[in-house]
């Protein structure tokens, strides 16, 4: 009898907790519809990081409309990123089903996640890899989806994703690697800040000729 009530007390909690969570999850996706985060939990990340690394740590991070955000550059990510970003609704069950079957049949495992899921993960995860951290990717997804829309979700994206080293959004990215403002990037620039995405890390623009020609024939199959 002890052990039920013992279940029942934690099954509870667990209920709270994961209420106030979401709930939480919730109001912050709302705020966040009207107005612009001015950090994020992988901002923080890197932060924390810097802490633990030789050398000097410069955030650069400007949040700017999407209208100030060039057609090309915004084409380019999304054609690099998730081709299908207007067409589901946060989860391409598409990709995810081929990504399954290219690692059952013994290929590389490659990653499926959506603009939505990889603004949810800078927004109130962590780049750290993990079951745990996927599965609430997941659930918080539909949140963004619903309460943000699609366009919001693209301006946000853009704005606050990593682009180097301290390097936060298209605005930073743009003055960075060409000097100029996100509104002016043009096609080919835009194609090579898209490229360097996966790994901001470590790529630069300026050796992503390969890349960034596969993203240019990307863009203008999709019409652009």
């Amino acid at each position: 009898m002890a052990r039920k009530l013992n279940f029942r007390r934690y099954l509870k909690w667990a209920v709270c907790a994961a209420a106030a969570f979401y709930g939480w999850i919730a109001l912050s996706l709302f705020i966040m519809r009207y107005v612009d985060p001015p950090t994020t939990a992988v901002q923080m990340e890197r932060r924390v990081e810097s802490w633990f690394r030789k050398g000097r740590y410069q955030k650069r991070y400007r949040f700017v409309d999407l209208n100030e955000i060039s057609p090309a550059l915004q084409h380019a990510v999304v054609a690099a990123e998730d081709a299908r970003f207007f067409k589901h609704h946060g989860l391409d069950w598409v990709e995810i089903q081929d990504a399954v079957e290219d690692d059952l049949d013994g290929g590389r495992l490659r990653g499926a996640s959506t603009i939505t899921q990889q603004l949810v993960k800078n927004l109130f995860l962590t780049t750290r890899g993990s079951f745990v951290r996927k599965a609430l990717e997941f659930t918080i997804v539909p949140f963004a989806e619903g309460i943000l829309g699609k366009q919001r979700i693209l301006e946000l994206y853009l704005n606050v994703i990593e682009w180097g080293p301290g390097i936060f959004g298209a605005e930073a990215a743009a003055q960075r690697y060409y000097g100029e403002p996100a509104a002016r990037i043009n096609r080919e620039e835009g194609a090579r800040l898209a490229a360097i995405l996966p790994n901001p890390i470590r790529r630069q623009p300026a050796r992503m000729s390969k890349y960034s020609t596969v993203i240019l024939q990307r863009m203008s199959q999709m019409g652009w």
